[in-house]
């Protein structure tokens, strides 16, 4: 079993190794174990032998140039998308008679909420289905009256009074219509109410105008409300918003359409388009506050939780490598080279990093073949090669 001391005493061989390869005597090293860099004429390290089991979990790619993006990252919080919220208010003074909902429940819109007792409402409708149906009869009398005039049959005078009556029914409907319009009731309501189906004794009913969640309730049964007064609200969380803010210079980078990607913590990236950037710039962080429009189904995202945003901005293409294929040796940097003979670890010299690629600046050419799955593995392997070698020694 082998003690600290000579793990210890191996990792040193092996940063003696890399050291000695870096900057040592080369007359002394055989030429067939190492080799110089194209670009930046540093050694390489010797190439090493791979057992067969680690062979088989090694997977390799070709050097070449690719587009590698520069990423803008930003804190973020959900917010409601206000499209997606509704706000139900009484618009009647009355008392509840009955709620057909409860915190929490699912609703569809045109779903019953609550039913309001009101004799206010009461007179009103009845004053609207009188002067509707006083209105039809004034209006069938008058058509008539035309049609027999046409033919002679009653005097002008019979014509003009059955006009006029007509005209003062339909101006009484039309006010009592514009009443309960102005009280916030839709034509489909008013519509409803001659049919009587919106309507039971004294009680009118509030419906929900969005499919969503009800996530407030202000009102119990017996409870007195006003017009204008908040009873429930309803939020629909299957689309939200999720605000960032970016310095001005990185908000130049970027345009309404552009795609970013929202970083829940500890769950699954998703996309989303930028759909609004501030005009104004914040006037105590100097920031441009941006928003994305996220499709939220699965219900993943939570209003008001923190995310992180991610922007990319498009770069020239470069020579570059997947992230995972950069490993670390005794603090340097490098990859995996495949050989004829086996793997040298090949000091490489970053830049930057996006979209699951990195930038490479000194090291490898276009066209080398190395290792972006087992470099772990194989430097497993090289560290016990120089450790056994140190022990040999």
């Amino acid at each position: 079993m082998r003690t600290k001391g000579t793990i210890w005493s191996g990792s040193c061989l092996l940063a003696l190794f890399l050291s000695f390869t870096a900057c040592g005597d080369r007359s002394s090293e055989p030429a067939s174990s190492v080799a110089k860099s194209p670009q930046s004429g540093a050694p390489r390290i010797s190439i090493i032998q791979a057992p067969a089991a680690v062979r088989d979990r090694v997977r390799i790619d070709t050097v070449a140039v690719h587009v590698v993006p520069e990423v803008v990252t930003a804190p973020g919080e959900v917010a409601l998308d206000l499209k997606q919220v509704a706000q139900i208010t009484s618009r009647i003074e009355g008392q509840v008679v009955k709620i057909h909902v409860q915190l929490g429940d699912r609703v569809k819109s045109g779903q019953p909420l609550a039913a309001i007792g009101s004799l206010q409402f009461d007179q009103l409708v009845e004053e609207y289905l009188v002067s509707k149906a006083q209105v039809d009869v004034a209006e069938n009398s008058f058509r008539r009256t035309e049609k027999l005039r046409a033919e002679d049959i009653v005097s002008e005078r019979k014509l003009i009074e059955d006009k006029g009556r007509y005209l003062e029914t339909k101006a009484k409907f039309q006010h009592v219509r514009e009443k309960l319009l102005n009280m916030g009731m839709t034509t489909d309501e008013l519509h409803q109410l001659e049919h009587g189906s919106h309507m039971e004794g004294h009680r009118y009913t509030l419906t929900s105008p969005i499919d969503g969640t009800v996530v407030a309730q202000h009102i119990v049964r017996g409870q007195g409300v006003a017009p204008g007064k908040e009873l429930f609200e309803i939020v629909d969380t299957s689309r939200v918003w999720v605000f960032a803010n970016l310095s001005i210079e990185q908000a130049r980078q970027f345009k309404e359409g552009d795609v970013g990607t929202i970083l829940p913590k500890g769950g699954e990236p998703v996309t989303a388009p930028l759909t609004y950037l501030a005009p104004v710039a914040d006037a105590s962080t100097r920031t441009i506050r941006v928003r994305f429009e996220v499709a939220n189904q699965q219900q993943r995202l939570k209003p008001r939780e923190y995310v992180d945003v991610q922007l990319a901005i498009a770069s020239p293409p470069t020579l570059a490598i997947p992230v995972s294929a950069v490993t670390t040796a005794d603090n340097v940097r490098g990859v995996f080279v495949q050989r004829e003979t086996g793997y040298a670890f090949v000091p490489i010299d970053v830049g930057r990093e996006g979209g699951g690629w990195v930038e490479v600046r000194k090291g490898l050419t276009a066209g080398e073949q190395v290792v972006i799955d087992g470099a772990f593995d194989l430097k497993n392997v090289l560290l016990k090669e120089h450790i056994e070698s140190g022990e040999g020694g």
